[in-house]
């Protein structure tokens, strides 16, 4: 498929499909019997990947981290008990996030309670 089908297949945008590629976390394949234009076709793998790129950016992970997790995954970089250290530290850093955002909501709803309170 051409990248615009791609595109409207995985709901990533043309440009951010170009940008991973040139990242190299995704990879179209170009027909070197035609020299014309700089069409690269995409195939089931380069759909599985985006969508792997899309839900680890989703849950934090940096694209740094999503080209060791892909890796990992498709060139068996990382032993299985590498991968599960990094999904721990991801999911440590989550639990740190969330109780960061618990202690800020925290301030924010004392801070409202104190204007209705007429205290500020």
């Amino acid at each position: 498929m051409l990248i615009n089908e791609l595109s409207k297949k995985t709901g990533v945008l043309i440009h951010t499909i170009r940008y991973y590629e040139n990242l190299g976390l995704i990879k179209g394949i170009s027909n070197d019997k035609i020299k014309s234009n700089n069409y690269k076709n995409y195939d089931d793998n380069a759909v599985e990947r985006l969508m792997i790129i899309v839900d680890a950016k989703e849950v934090g992970f940096t694209l740094a981290e999503i080209r060791n997790l892909l890796d990992s995954w498709y060139c068996e970089t990382s032993s299985k008990e590498e991968q599960i250290e990094m999904f721990n530290s991801k999911i440590a850093e989550i639990d740190a996030k969330i109780k960061q955002f618990r202690q800020i909501k925290k301030r924010l709803e004392k801070v409202r309670q104190e204007l209705k309170d007429g205290e500020c």
